[in-house]
């Protein structure tokens, strides 16, 4: 995940040991969105991975950027993002995985991404976009650092509308306590076309997430609550189920829109 202030300075880390090690409970080791593997290939579908050199933007704590590298036969898969706690345990987990030949791990401030144009051959998110408000800025980067004929897919944490949160979203943001720059899929495509991106699409997931947030609620609330006081404590956890349960009131209406992105580069001298 990106994690940025208004100035666009880097935050104070807002995924610290404490949510990698309750997120790890919740969604599995390494990862910080829901879905685990079998969304990320859904993600990924029908983009060819095997000898290409991949990008995952926002990789948080590595897990998505490592089953990557283990399951899809990448020359190269990089991990990037802003916050060097999850960084680091990335790193960690490439190396005891014996995977840091294939998966590299890479943090810089926010703003011009450290790579060189064109260097990749696809590029991937997985619900980190959220953190970065200027989708347009983003969305220039994305396209500078893909190749011609690469692909974009990713999947975000939209909001269904443009204009003023509802109360429950808002609600549910401050329960969340991140920094959400949460825009709609129209606002995502304009940048995505914007950038130079073409064969733009926005696939609605909302009535999926809307079903596994429930279980999630319910498993915290139940089963899995030993397993996440044991690793983060009584009030952390008491404070997700109040931010879960507040999320379920956006899914259910719709205005939370988890949503699978993908686009393309046009291939060279081919105009967009």
């Amino acid at each position: 995940m990106v994690a940025t202030n208004e100035d666009g300075a880097a935050a104070e880390p807002e995924y610290d040991e404490a949510a990698i090690r309750f997120l790890a409970v919740l969604w599995g080791e390494g990862y910080l969105s829901p879905g685990g593997p079998a969304e990320v290939d859904r993600v990924l579908a029908g983009v060819p991975l095997a000898g290409r050199k991949v990008l995952d933007f926002g990789c948080g704590a590595g897990g998505i950027t490592l089953h990557i590298a283990k399951t899809h036969g990448p020359a190269e898969v990089v991990g990037y993002d802003v916050e060097r706690p999850v960084i680091a345990r990335a790193r960690a987990s490439a190396m005891a995985a014996g995977l840091s030949s294939v998966a590299r791990f890479v943090s810089s401030p926010p703003g011009r991404l450290p790579f060189e144009d064109g260097a990749f051959d696809v590029i991937f998110s997985k619900d980190a976009m959220i953190h970065v408000p200027d989708k347009e800025a983003l969305f220039a980067e994305l396209y500078r650092v893909l190749r011609p004929g690469g692909i974009f897919a990713a999947s975000d944490w939209l909001i269904g509308h443009d204009g003023e949160p509802s109360a429950d979203m808002k609600d549910y943001i401050a329960a969340e306590g991140l920094h959400f720059g949460m825009a709609s899929s129209h606002r995502y495509l304009r940048a995505m076309a914007a950038a130079g991106f073409v064969d733009g699409t926005a696939e609605s997931r909302n009535a999926w997430y809307r079903d596994v947030a429930r279980g999630e609620l319910e498993r915290l609330k139940g089963p899995l609550r030993a397993t996440a006081v044991a690793a983060v404590g009584e009030a952390y956890v008491e404070k997700n189920i109040r931010t879960w349960t507040a999320m379920q009131k956006v899914l259910d209406s719709g205005e939370h829109c988890p949503t699978h992105l993908r686009g393309s580069k046009p291939a060279a001298g081919v105009r967009p």
